[in-house]
């Protein structure tokens, strides 16, 4: 499936890729809204309601991954409320070996469009930080990855070809996204949540998790 002799980077995405789904998903499915109807004394039903929209008008946008703009929101200290559940934070099967690896032998990239304090959150909880040459936040570029910008500037600050670059990623709109700048390597993650269901994807190769890829020959 991977043709490493036609790879020099590789970018790989943090959250159900790297890491099961199922800690944000509960997060703010389930953990915040509770949280809210208590904080604001109101019925659970109405509240789910009401966030649901809400996180629904801000996918696509840098906001839906912004713990400043959450913590404005809903008058929660996000940040403060995930240490409280971090224990959830856990690698995807075969994730680590995966690193393993590449470590030392391919350039890797963790690319996220994770707030910065999260991003540290979970790095500190799973200690990968170790096996990549450099970590990149889209806060950084204020623009998510979904947008053809936050690819402009990626290459401008890593100065990649995209035709020899590898993504992994779980999101739809961010390999399309990434697909339609011109990286030719894609590979999608169809289950990115442990708890939940497998993903279509129709154009793009997928794999459950890492261990349809290992090992890997050098």
């Amino acid at each position: 499936m991977i043709n490493w002799e036609n790879i020099d980077t590789v970018l790989l995405d943090m959250d159900g890729t790297l890491l099961d789904l199922h800690f944000d998903n509960h997060f703010w499915r389930e953990y915040v809204m509770h949280k809210y109807a208590a904080r604001h004394q109101q019925p659970l039903d109405q509240v789910r309601s009401k966030l649901l929209a809400r996180m629904h008008e801000t996918r696509g946008t840098l906001d839906w991954y912004c713990l400043d703009f959450w913590s404005s929101e809903l008058q929660l200290d996000i940040l403060a409320l995930k240490r409280e559940v971090e224990h959830l934070i856990r690698l995807h099967p075969h994730a680590e070996a995966f690193l393993q690896a590449l470590h030392g032998w391919r350039p890797m990239t963790l690319v996220t469009d994770a707030h910065p304090d999260v991003l540290q959150l979970k790095l500190k909880r799973t200690g990968i930080a170790v096996y990549f040459d450099s970590i990149i936040s889209s806060h950084e570029f204020k623009q998510p990855k979904e947008t053809q910008i936050f690819w402009q500037l990626l290459q401008q600050r890593m100065d990649f070809i995209p035709e020899r670059t590898l993504l992994v990623e779980d999101s739809t709109a961010v390999l399309t996204a990434a697909k339609r700048f011109g990286i030719s390597q894609l590979l999608a993650i169809s289950r990115p949540d442990s708890r939940a269901a497998i993903n279509d994807f129709v154009d793009i190769p997928s794999i459950k998790d890492f261990g349809e890829i290992l090992p890997i020959k050098r």
